[in-house]
């Protein structure tokens, strides 16, 4: 069975994001880009299937410029088997990659495909659920735990009332959340054996799909400076501020 793993390189998460002068958008000049904390958990949660016999190959896909192939080359270091970069500048809506990797799907015919449940940039979680209803493949989100069963998957989910577990009929497609694994370190010889793993290139052409713009950015602005809190003498100066100056009560 083969694995297809969707990954997302993204503005690392140490870093703090600033706002361009004129509010157009982020300033990633001098940034550090990494790996999307979510995809390294899919990517993981492959490697591990890989290791346990129960798939055969684990590919990576990302979509983007030639500077993706920095972070499908960690995924390679990290035990992936091959690397797919999308090549396109065009914006990555989340309904643009899903058509992406629709056909990618359809190409490829993965058992399983594992994808970040949200990229901690636009934070969306919409491209898992989408994928799945364009290729009409079963689907799980937030999985904190996957288990394959008789040609199925059992997807323990996290969910308002606790947790809840689903029996998809494989073919299908999972998105990942921050319980289902700990990642694990790339160590120097994966890292040098990487370079040497397959990386194919491929265009939006090449699989059909013409990319169109359905959401335009108007602006970007940074959240409003959160005030110093204060400390009170007792619970009726609580209350007296909660009512008359926070007015909640």
């Amino acid at each position: 069975m083969k694995v297809l793993v969707s990954i997302k390189r993204v503005v690392d998460y140490n870093v703090k994001v600033r706002v361009k002068s004129d509010n157009s958008d982020i300033d990633l000049s001098s940034v550090k880009m990494s790996l999307n904390p979510f995809c390294e958990i899919a990517i993981e949660e492959a490697v591990r299937l890989r290791e346990n016999g129960v798939a055969s190959e684990v590919i990576v896909v990302s979509v983007g410029t030639k500077a993706v192939q920095e972070q499908l080359r960690t995924a390679l270091a990290l035990g992936a088997d091959r690397a797919i970069q999308i090549d396109t500048e065009e914006g990555l809506e989340s309904l643009n990659v899903a058509k992406l990797l629709a056909k990618l799907v359809e190409r490829e015919q993965p058992g399983l495909v594992l994808l970040g449940k949200q990229s901690i940039d636009a934070d969306n979680n919409q491209t898992g659920q989408m994928l799945a209803a364009l290729t009409g493949r079963p689907q799980a989100t937030f999985a904190s735990v996957v288990k394959m069963e008789a040609g199925r998957a059992l997807v323990t989910r996290e969910i308002d009332g606790g947790l809840q577990t689903l029996a998809l009929e494989l073919p299908a497609i999972v998105t990942t959340d921050l319980r289902l694994n700990e990642p694990r370190y790339a160590k120097l010889p994966d890292i040098m054996k990487a370079k040497k793993k397959p990386l194919e290139v491929v265009q939006p052409s090449d699989l059909g799909v013409e990319l169109k713009q359905h959401v335009r950015q108007l602006q970007v602005e940074s959240p409003d400076v959160r005030q110093a809190g204060i400390t009170v003498d007792s619970v009726d100066a609580l209350i007296d501020k909660l009512k008359n100056e926070a007015q909640v009560i």
